[in-house]
């Protein structure tokens, strides 16, 4: 059986291969991986590495599996690529952030949430680096993209507990306390999946929220949610 860190519990914490995060968060597994891992490559025929972003909550003896806190900060990390930032801007901007709230993960805090602009701001004056001046020009979209990524969030006590991934609707619920963190019916507890895969082998949604005594609303979601995560 694979060690665990003894720090680290699988029950809260949640479990996901980069596989299974990366179809979570519809980017690619090799991406995932260069971010979490780190990677080599050359400059000037010389062999250079670029470090991992963070260091994974879950350290196996085999792979690297990562948390619900993993998770979630990727989720912001593919949004702020999506604004143009770039990865060496984002590392600036983790450690800025890092320093500002004191968390090892900034991103997935309700501080970041409402002092995203001060801790950007602040990070490129502190950090002396050229490269965030860009955000200030940015600054109403990226303080946009902040609210859009925290709509489907759940927070308690400045952290992000919950994540509502289909829509921000309150049918499927990703929660590192139950199932380990994988998509469940929020109200019945059953994997999304499972629900997915039986209308497929039944060809029903009514029989199947009969035969898991789920409301056919939710059974609905899960398939169209699982078609949309086959689709990216």
């Amino acid at each position: 059986m694979n060690a665990v860190n003894p720090q680290t519990e699988f029950v809260g914490v949640g479990l996901y291969t980069i596989s299974e995060a990366a179809k979570l968060l519809r980017s690619s597994p090799r991406t995932i991986r260069r971010w979490v891992e780190g990677y080599d490559y050359r400059r000037n025929g010389e062999k250079t590495h670029s470090a991992s972003l963070w260091q994974p909550d879950i350290s196996l003896e085999d792979s690297v599996e990562l948390s619900f806190r993993d998770l979630i900060e990727l989720r912001f990390i593919i949004a702020f690529t999506e604004l143009g930032l770039s990865i060496q801007t984002i590392r600036s901007c983790l450690d800025a952030a890092r320093e500002c709230i004191e968390s090892d993960r900034p991103f997935s805090s309700g501080r970041f949430r409402t002092d995203g602009r001060r801790i950007f701001l602040q990070g490129g004056d502190h950090l002396n680096d050229p490269v965030l001046i860009d955000l200030k020009r940015r600054q109403y979209v990226f303080n946009g993209v902040i609210e859009r990524t925290f709509k489907d969030l759940d927070l308690e006590d400045d952290l992000v507990t919950r994540w509502r991934p289909y829509r921000g609707k309150e049918s499927i619920v990703i929660d590192p306390t139950r199932s380990f963190g994988q998509p469940i019916s929020s109200d019945f507890g059953v994997p999304t999946i499972v629900l997915a895969e039986a209308v497929q082998a039944e060809g029903s949604v009514a029989r199947v929220a009969s035969l898991y005594e789920v409301d056919r609303t939710v059974v609905a979601d899960a398939v169209r949610y699982h078609g949309e995560l086959a689709a990216a």
